[in-house]
């Protein structure tokens, strides 16, 4: 893949918590200079991205970020605030609580809430795989599947350790052929990229792709 095919299915992400509108604005028009499939931002900052971007880039943010403890009913509620702000694209959280204790049921049941409330919009589940044991991991990725979730996430970029390819490689093995798997966090390189791709990811988060082409 040449480097503009790659960031045409990158999420340019920019969602440090110091980071202000003047940088968020920086980085959203070299998300569109570049074509990328959508600036992933900060809550605070949807309203006056999609205001700068109008319909040249998707604005993606993120709920229950970046712990995923908030309970189901804030969660649900920050989705659709967040959709009427302008988000085209959720970004949330799983319950790593119930996960790791083997409560499926109640995570399945709190994103297919969520993806009731962001119907007609993109919803990425992100489960942090580095909190998870494998076999937790390969049964979060068929709940997200049953979810009804457009893509399984790998990470916030906020734990120990982002995307690795042996997480795709579970992920694409355990999800349904239809849940697209979005790797995020530690990508660094063009070459890094085409790893994940080449192991399932159909699109990638990352800060430092864009700024290799400056």
């Amino acid at each position: 893949m040449t480097k503009e095919e790659i960031l045409a299915i990158c999420d340019h992400t920019v969602l440090r918590p110091d980071a202000d509108f003047d940088e968020i604005a920086e980085n959203c028009r070299l998300a569109m200079k570049y074509n990328c499939a959508s600036m992933c931002l900060p809550p605070c900052h949807v309203y006056e991205a999609k205001k700068l971007c109008g319909d040249k880039l998707k604005i993606c943010t993120v709920v229950g970020f970046p712990n995923g403890y908030n309970d189901t009913a804030t969660k649900v509620f920050e989705a659709k605030h967040l959709i009427e702000e302008g988000a085209d694209e959720i970004d949330v959280v799983i319950n790593l609580a119930w996960a790791c204790a083997g409560m499926y049921g109640e995570v399945e049941d709190e994103l297919k809430q969520i993806r009731k409330a962001t119907e007609g919009y993109i919803l990425k589940v992100i489960v942090e795989t580095c909190r998870l044991t494998e076999p937790v991991l390969r049964e979060i990725c068929k709940v997200v599947s049953r979810s009804g979730a457009d893509f399984i996430k790998t990470s916030t970029g906020f734990a120990e350790r982002g995307a690795t390819v042996e997480d795709i490689l579970i992920m694409r093995k355990e999800c349904a052929p239809e849940t697209k798997i979005k790797a995020a966090g530690g990508i660094s390189s063009f070459d890094d990229a085409e790893k994940m791709i080449a192991a399932g990811a159909d699109r990638l988060g990352t800060s430092r792709l864009v700024k290799l082409m400056l």
